[in-house]
């Protein structure tokens, strides 16, 4: 997928608008690139691919999630969380320990619009408690499954979706998991990498 056939995805997909608002979030990051390490300096130039459009593919993986919030732990540069706010009218929590992102974040989602319905929490997300359990948690490049589920099965409930980018070992992490950890877990072609996958599990529990 070409940085242009990227833009195009996410037009037909989520609209110009929307495109637009995406376009004004890449352009935070390449500025702010510039004064930290945010993203790989050789993933700016595919930045659509790379990034927006690899976390945007989790918005329809969500559509028949419940009401409520989504939460994304370790947001970071604003990966997939940012880029989901963008593209719904969720209420989002981003869960980030490290304190110049976590500053970029509040900073990003102000000039963006949208601070209103988004929460930064400069915390790691073991010591996070929502008002509530959230709906959809997702989570990139975070921590191995079973590391990740045990860390923040406190936020949610039988019905939370949980979405996990993995890459290459979607499927290994998947069968290590189930160890110790129940649910129902399938693995979803990566649009951007096929050859990395996407894990969507729900009704997570410990065995």
């Amino acid at each position: 997928m070409t940085e242009q056939e990227a833009r195009k995805w996410i037009r037909e997909r989520f609209g110009v608008s929307r495109e637009t608002a995406l376009a004004h979030f890449a352009d935070l990051v390449r500025v702010e690139s510039q004064r930290q390490n945010l993203i790989s300096a050789a993933t700016l130039d595919s930045i659509w691919t790379r990034h927006l459009v690899d976390s945007a593919q989790l918005v329809p993986l969500a559509d028949k999630a419940g009401k409520g919030a989504w939460i994304d732990i370790g947001t970071g540069a604003g990966f997939p969380g940012v880029v989901v706010t963008l593209l719904t009218d969720r209420p989002m929590a981003l869960v980030e320990p490290r304190a110049r992102r976590v500053e970029f974040l509040r900073e990003s989602v102000e000039a963006l619009g949208v601070g209103g319905r988004v929460q930064v929490i400069g915390s790691k997300v073991e010591s996070y408690r929502p008002a509530a359990p959230a709906a959809v948690i997702s989570a990139r490049a975070v921590a191995e499954l079973g590391a990740l589920f045990a860390s923040a099965m406190h936020c949610s409930t039988g019905s939370t979706l949980w979405l996990l980018p993995k890459g290459r070992n979607a499927q290994s992490e998947v069968e290590a998991a189930g160890k110790a950890w129940q649910g129902s877990f399938h693995v979803e072609q990566s649009v951007t990498q096929p050859e990395s996958g996407i894990v969507v599990a729900r009704g997570v529990g410990p065995r």
